[in-house]
């Protein structure tokens, strides 16, 4: 079918074009029908510009004006002209103006939507994940998607600044141990065998280090078999970035270039650089968590030696084993019974600890709280030595119990009520590094040590004169408002730290050769001192944009139950396909069973 080519996007008429002669094509946003005369609302990737049928101007387009309804795709031919004074619409940036139209095509009608565009708050995620080419054309999600073309120009503009080369990766890797679970891929023409979708570029940003290219990125794809929630896709976008003979300072000041750039550009904010550094027991110590939102207090304190000097059982069963006791101070606020309760749920049921204590202060000065018969009347004065400026206007919230755990439940906890009491600064921006992170974490269920970043990481000079608990990393992330926007780590290059590292994390021998053979085989060949980080693009558009979900910044996400709703995947292969395969299926599905 022929139709009249735009030349003109809608979003672009101006005075320029007055009495000029445009071709727009677009969808019908609204229609609205004023005695005889019609007026369209034509949108296109630019924006809106209104459209007006006039049958003493053209009779045959006006005609066929009256047929039009919302999302019809029509193609356009008119004249630009001023709007009358009182029909100005200052909120359009085509306000001003509007096209007289002479001739009309109808490429293509809609049916009625599922959804109305302009009521996106009372749709639901799963309609619109559905339906999600409609989404789509909604402003906000065009927005987003033009934020992150934009910010990833901006990225690659950034760094080719600076010579580094980008260069792609293999998506079909190896299965190796360590990290997230792998997507598998079956190789049909070696039967039996699969490639791994990869994870990150990590092992070959690594070899391309080796290859001599010195200065690498990547804006790549990755993909992970993991627990899903509203910051997590199984596939998602990664900024992958790799430098040789250098140390963590010269990486991350080529960062802190990069989101200065990007803060400046997009959000108008300039950052103060470098950036503070805190180190990972700091910000765990005083913010239960490695990725702490910043923009508000309420810090967590230790009262190990207020409840110790108590003597209460409970509280000698805790200490006795090497716990902790830790409490966050709530200033000049007295909470309802039913808020207390509902926040001692939130900590028991939905974040797993063993129990919360709660500690208030009635109108006569009395003590209230679950324990309250098992306290001293001067509890408040052998408070106030550890806790100095506490009064009875506070509420206290403490938690006991192994120093990670107690300290992880505070720091949860803490983020809840920086949300309730509206402590946060929504419009601000705390970027900071964390550093000096523990090598290795001990997994209770395997009963081994595991490394906490990944098993290439090198540790900090000295380590192998300290006890593995001790052991530092030469790891950093990037933090942004509780966000964690990325990290990295200085690599190990020396083949016998690596093969020490290995022996710590419990590898066996036969499957580091198996696994991990070629980079220890490179080891040997000239490996040079380099470090690289990994920023999560998604989590990045979604803070520049201030989106509170990467669903709603990337352009076909998947539900948290992994499933893309638009299409109906995944789906179980067919039969030949898995004969084709050689593989098997041993999966029952018991719906159709019953």
């Amino acid at each position: 079918m022929q139709f009249t080519k735009r030349t003109i996007y809608c979003g672009q008429v101006t005075k320029e074009h007055l009495n000029n002669e445009v071709s727009l094509n677009g969808w019908v946003a609204r229609r609205r029908d004023h005695g005889g005369v019609i007026f369209v609302d034509l949108r296109d990737r630019t924006g809106i510009v209104q459209l007006v049928f006039d049958p003493t101007f053209a009779a045959q387009a006006t005609e066929e004006a009256h047929a039009l309804r919302s999302e019809f795709v029509i193609a356009v031919k008119g004249t630009v002209i001023e709007r009358a004074p009182g029909a100005v619409n200052p909120k359009m940036a085509t306000g001003h103006f509007e096209v007289k139209i002479t001739s009309l095509q109808i490429l293509s009608k809609s049916q009625a939507l599922p959804f109305q565009l302009e009521d996106d708050e009372k749709v639901s995620e799963e309609l619109r994940l559905k339906y999600r080419y409609l989404d789509l054309r909604r402003k906000p999600m065009h927005d987003a998607l033009k934020l992150r073309h934009d910010v990833l120009h901006t990225v690659r503009w950034y760094l080719n600044e600076l010579e580094f080369y980008e260069i792609e990766t293999p998506a079909l890797s190896k299965n190796t141990p360590g990290g997230a679970r792998n997507f598998l891929v079956p190789c049909r023409i070696q039967p039996g065998t699969v490639y791994a979708l990869s994870e990150s570029p990590q092992l070959y940003k690594q070899l391309l280090m080796v290859g001599g290219m010195e200065k690498y990125f990547q804006i790549a794809r990755c993909f992970r078999d993991e627990a899903l929630r509203a910051n997590r896709q199984p596939e998602f976008t990664q900024l992958d970035i790799e430098m040789a003979f250098i140390d963590e300072n010269d990486i991350q000041t080529v960062c802190e270039g990069l989101f200065s750039l990007l803060w400046k550009k997009f959000l108008g904010i300039t950052l103060n650089t470098p950036f503070k550094r805190y180190t990972y027991d700091t910000v765990f110590a005083r913010f239960g968590s490695d990725k702490p939102d910043m923009r508000f207090g309420l810090e967590i304190q230790g009262v190990t030696e207020l409840f110790e000097s108590l003597g209460l059982n409970f509280i000698k069963s805790v200490t006795q084993s090497g716990g902790r006791i830790g409490c966050l101070q709530v200033k000049n606020h007295r909470f309802a019974r039913a808020d207390l309760d509902k926040l001692t749920d939130h900590v028991t049921k939905e974040l797993g600890a063993k129990g919360l204590l709660w500690f208030r202060w009635k109108e006569d000065g009395s003590l209230d709280s679950p324990i309250a018969k098992h306290l001293p009347a001067d509890f408040l004065e052998k408070a106030q030595k550890y806790l100095p400026d506490l009064t009875p206007a506070d509420t206290l919230f403490v938690v006991a119990g192994d120093y990670d755990d107690a300290w992880t439940t505070l720091g949860q906890l803490r983020l809840t009520l920086g949300k309730d009491l509206n402590l946060i600064d929504q419009k601000s921006f705390d970027l900071f590094w964390v550093t000096d992170f523990p090598m290795f974490e001990w997994n209770k269920e395997a009963k081994k040590w595991d490394a906490k970043h990944h098993a290439f990481t090198s540790p900090q000079d000295g380590w192998e004169q300290q006890e593995i608990k001790d052991v530092k990393a030469r790891a950093y992330d990037l933090v942004c408002n509780g966000e964690e926007l990325g990290g990295g780590s200085i690599r190990i290059h020396s083949s016998e730290v690596q093969n020490k590292i290995f022996d710590i994390v419990g590898l066996d021998r036969t499957k580091i050769e198996e696994k991990f053979g070629f980079l220890l085989e490179a080891q040997n060949f000239g490996y040079p001192p380099e470090g690289g980080v990994a920023f999560g693009v998604d989590r990045l558009i979604m803070i520049l944009s201030g989106n509170d979900s990467i669903r709603n910044v990337i352009a076909f996400p998947k539900t948290q139950h992994g499933s893309c709703l638009m299409m109906g995947s995944p789906v179980a292969a067919e039969e030949s396909q898995l004969k084709e395969l050689h593989i098997k299926s041993t999966w029952v599905d018991n719906k159709q069973n019953k």
